[in-house]
């Protein structure tokens, strides 16, 4: 009461003032203690801290060989349960050919807007290229080539222009990478969910299979620099064949020892390169982590891996020879017997289907190993 009495003695104005000093002193109150106190790191504190965020990563990494010291077998050797190389090679194919409606459907669509977009070694080319084999063999007092041995030098002349025209320019060089990166994820998107049992449709294989592409073009620049090291190799050879530089034998001995130096380097980085081709197309993995990760799985199975990459290369031009030459050789011989098929150029189709397949295959083989490796990461 004595409360209620004091108050009501006051005026209305000076109860309002009351209220407001009041809202006021409490507002500050509660704008003081809610504001925390900003802490300033200094630059030697934040350096500790980014490096021992790149240390813990690095330890987080696997690691068999160390900086002066001895690695013994013990410690470095890692399981790897994979079949043969002609297993391996067969059952890349068997894969395809189970599922050959959606690669040969792939394969199609792909090779038709190459030709629309990129272009195709015209009939008149390859005219030019038969024309020349001819007078090569005239004015060597060859005598005539059989058909069979023209049709290989027509094969190998053909696979040196990739089915292409003589001058290519920098939009259809930058769209032959797209086309590459696009049959990887698509070849790889599809060969994901079978393997997981599922059967993937061509259109989900369009619409879903381009989420990594910056990060395959990430990769596949990582893929050029490791290529660096052979490009100065070739270059040097250029070099040196141009001006007679190997003609000495001292010279030679060094130019070879510096170029099989080179040539061992691209063949050491290359392997991470490839594998983080196959790693970055999982959603949500960045270039960098698909490198590491990468970096990781390929530890102490270097050897193993280039071994099947030169076998897969292997297959692969046996391939072109068992399929290639018959045809060019076919394409020989109706175009002789029959004159209304001259300008129909069978053998340009037929090698930009081929060079599509070789992608897909390659992606296949690749990425049946990179799935071989990663189960046996221990």
């Amino acid at each position: 009461m004595g409360k209620r009495g004091v108050n009501s003695n006051l005026s209305d104005t000076e109860k309002t003032d009351e209220k407001r000093s009041r809202h006021f002193g409490k507002s500050k109150k509660a704008n003081k203690t809610k504001k925390p106190r900003r802490e300033y790191r200094s630059i030697k504190q934040a350096f500790r801290e980014t490096r021992e965020k790149i240390w813990n990563k690095k330890r987080a990494r696997v690691k068999y060989h160390y900086s002066f010291k001895r690695s013994y077998r013990e410690e470095y050797k890692r399981n790897l349960p994979a079949p043969g190389l002609v297993s391996h090679a067969l059952m890349s194919l068997k894969i395809l050919f189970r599922n050959w409606k959606i690669f040969g459907l792939l394969i199609i669509v792909t090779v038709i807007a190459n030709i629309l977009l990129v272009g195709l070694l015209s009939e008149e080319s390859y005219k030019t290229l038969q024309d020349s084999l001819d007078m090569s063999a005239e004015i060597n007092n060859y005598g005539e080539l059989g058909r069979f041995a023209k049709s290989g030098l027509l094969l190998i002349s053909s696979i040196t222009t990739g089915g292409l025209g003589t001058s290519i320019t920098e939009v259809q060089g930058v769209l032959l990478v797209f086309f590459v990166a696009t049959l990887w994820l698509i070849t790889t998107y599809f060969l994901r969910h079978i393997l997981a049992g599922n059967r993937p449709r061509f259109r989900d294989g369009l619409y879903n299979a381009f989420a990594p592409l910056i990060s395959v073009f990430v990769i596949l620049a990582v893929v050029a620099i490791h290529l660096i090291p052979f490009f100065i190799f070739l270059i040097v050879y250029s070099v040196a064949t141009s001006t007679e530089f190997l003609t000495q034998p001292i010279y030679a001995f060094l130019f070879w020892l510096l170029g099989s130096l080179l040539i061992i380097l691209s063949l050491y980085l290359l392997p991470v390169s490839l594998i983080a081709l196959s790693s970055v197309t999982v959603p949500g993995i960045y270039p960098m982590q698909a490198l590491y990760a990468a970096m990781d799985v390929i530890q102490s199975r270097r050897i193993r891996y280039i071994t099947r990459v030169v076998f897969m290369l292997i297959f692969l031009a046996l391939m072109w020879v068992i399929i290639m030459l018959p045809i060019t050789w076919l394409d020989l011989f109706l175009k002789e017997e029959m004159g209304w098929l001259v300008g129909f150029p069978l053998v340009p189709i037929c090698l930009q289907l081929m060079i599509a397949f070789s992608i897909v295959y390659v992606t296949t083989y690749l990425y049946l190993f990179y799935r071989r490796m990663l189960d046996a990461t221990d």
